[in-house]
Order: C-alpha cells, then sequence, then structure tokens
C-alpha cells in the first residue's frame, strides 16, 4: 500500500505577515519539490475535513478554542505572543490541519496506507491545553494520539519529536499519563526557545519515566543525532514497544535553517526517519504517522521532507 499525504491548498490562507519564518511558502516549497520529482503521484491523497471541537476539546480548553475562534474573527494580529501570528482565516485553518491528521491516523489504522505525512501548518507541538505558543494554535500530534487511544483503542502510543525546538505542548499533555511515551530530541534550551526540555523533565506521578527529553548542544550535526537515537531514542521505544509511532517532524536542525543553531543534513534526517520506520515495522504493524512542525529554510526544508517521505515510501 502507498504512503498517504495529507495536503490542502487551503493551509495557504493562514497569513502569517511578512518576513514571518511560519509562511505559507513553506508549503509551497515542499508541494514543488513533491511534483517536481514524481512523488506527488506516487502518494495517496488522504480525504478529510475539519476537526469537530469534539475532537479538540481533547486536548484544548473550551475557553481556549472559542478565544481562538473569537481573536481570528475580529482580525486580531496575533494570539497570546506575537509570534503566533493569525489572520480571519487562520481558526479555519487550523482546524482543517488537526482534522488532516487524524485523517491519516484512520487511514492508517483502517489499512488504507501503510503510514502517512501530514503536510500541514499551522504546526502544533508547542500549542499548550490553554494558550498558543510558538507559531502553534492546535497541537496536531497531541490531538492523534487521543484519536489513537480513544477511538482506536490503543493502549501505548510513542511519539518521536525531532524538531530542534522542545514540543513542550505535547509534552505538557501526557506528562502525567503512562499511555503516551512522549521523546524530545532539540537543541538545548539554554540556547533555544522554548526554554524546556530539561533531561530532569521526566514527567510527573503515573506519568513520570514517561517523558523523554534529550537535549543537544548547539551545532550538533548527523553523528551527534546518530548517538542519541542509539544510545537513548531507540532503546527507549524497544522497552515500551508502542501499538503506533506518532512523529514531530521537524526540520529546522538543518545547518541552514535560520531559527537555530544545529547541523543536521538530508542524509542525517534521512538516517532518523528510517530507524524510526523500522521501529514501527518491529512493534506497530508498520503504523507511523508523521506530521509537519518547523523548518524555515524553504531549500533544507523541502529536501528534508523529500528524504523523509521516500524513507517512508519503501
Amino acid at each position: 500500500m502507498p504512503t498517504g499525504l495529507i495536503h490542502d491548498e487551503r493551509f495557504l490562507r493562514h497569513d502569517t505577515g511578512p518576513r514571518h519564518p511560519e509562511r505559507p511558502d513553506r508549503l509551497r516549497a515542499i508541494t514543488a519539490m513533491l511534483r517536481a520529482t514524481g512523488l506527488w503521484d506516487k502518494l495517496a491523497h488522504l480525504p478529510f475535513h475539519p476537526a469537530s471541537i469534539v475532537h479538540v476539546d481533547w486536548v484544548h480548553a473550551e475557553a481556549y478554542i472559542e478565544r481562538v475562534r473569537l481573536m481570528c474573527e475580529r482580525g486580531e494580529a496575533w494570539i497570546d505572543t506575537p509570534d503566533s501570528a493569525i489572520c480571519p482565516e487562520s481558526y479555519e485553518v487550523a482546524l482543517l490541519a488537526a482534522g488532516g491528521v487524524i485523517a491519516a491516523v484512520d487511514a492508517v489504522m483502517l489499512g488504507r496506507c501503510d503510514n502517512a505525512f501530514c503536510a500541514v501548518r499551522p504546526p502544533g507541538h508547542h500549542a499548550e491545553h490553554g494558550r498558543s505558543m510558538g507559531f502553534c494554535l492546535f497541537n496536531n500530534v497531541a490531538l492523534a494520539a487521543e484519536r489513537l487511544l480513544r477511538d482506536h483503542k490503543l493502549e501505548r502510543i510513542a511519539i518521536v519529536d525531532f524538531d530542534v525546538h522542545h514540543g513542550n505542548g505535547t509534552q505538557h499533555t501526557f506528562e502525567e499519563r503512562a499511555d503516551v511515551l512522549f521523546i524530545s530530541i532539540h537543541e538545548h534550551p539554554r540556547y533555544l526557545y522554548p526554554g524546556t526540555g530539561y533531561e530532569h523533565e521526566r514527567g510527573r506521578g503515573p506519568g513520570e519515566g514517561f517523558t523523554l527529553n534529550v537535549p543537544l548542544l548547539p551545532h550538533g550535526g548527523d553523528e551527534e543525532y546518530r548517538k542519541a537515537f542509539e544510545e537513548r531514542i531507540l532503546p527507549a521505544l524497544e522497552a515500551y514497544r508502542p501499538q503506533a509511532l506518532l512523529v514531530s517532524a521537524g526540520f529546522d536542525a538543518a545547518a541552514a535553517d535560520p531559527l537555530a543553531h544545529m547541523e543536521v543534513s538530508a542524509d542525517g534526517f534521512e538516517w532518523m526517519t528510517r530507524r524510526l520506520r523500522e521501529t514501527a515495522q518491529k512493534h506497530c504493524a508498520g503504523r507511523l504517522i508523521s506530521t509537519l512542525e518547523g523548518g524555515y529554510d524553504l531549500e533544507a526544508l523541502s529536501e528534508g521532507v523529500r528524504r523523509h517521505i521516500e524513507v517512508l515510501m519503501e
């Protein structure tokens, strides 16, 4: 079966304004690459629709969801922090992104595709229960995990976040639970936004030990990421034996990215993806759903996504 793709031109309507790093051109670069390489026609383009409020409420406070709606309706320029730029269409686009990731989960679980990549925006892994952070409105990967647990009745989900920024929103969603293993590898919080994701953050209460943060010092590249995977991330996944694997796929650890200080190559992203796919094949019957997070140099982003998708399609 093919690899599924979630994409819609309506994601371009989330207008973050001039000079904002999380801009529509990110998706334009990805789709141009997919068409130029012939991957576009080899992917299964999955149908989807906006997430319902009932689903978004799994992760976010009702008052926050309504505040996002009202602030977009009023034409406000940002919500909670100037980084989180919005426009009148942003609320509907964020619901569409969430719905796309949920649809990808369903397609993989129902055997319509082997795995899936969700080329969505706005991204989600910084969005917390009641506030927006770091360009994110609704936490797409957290909603995907809830879909797997609540509606597909799985008991153990793993989320691996290799965005260069710590996935604080995802961590806070699941840090008191044992049914989701959250792993984030990122630039050390002493040097980079959002200032969380220290090694001592391991979860709380019944979730203690089910959060694994792997912060790396600036200028780490393929070698450092490979060592972290082999010594910490892959053994943690092996011990947990997840029934489905979710990936927060940020490509901003690339050497050319303007928002961080790491030096991962396209080969490095390919290597990480291959190790994660092998884990999914071993423990999850191949069930892997990847959703786009960061990546702000357009060339590095599109090349990283190309390598990522090619591995998923193998």
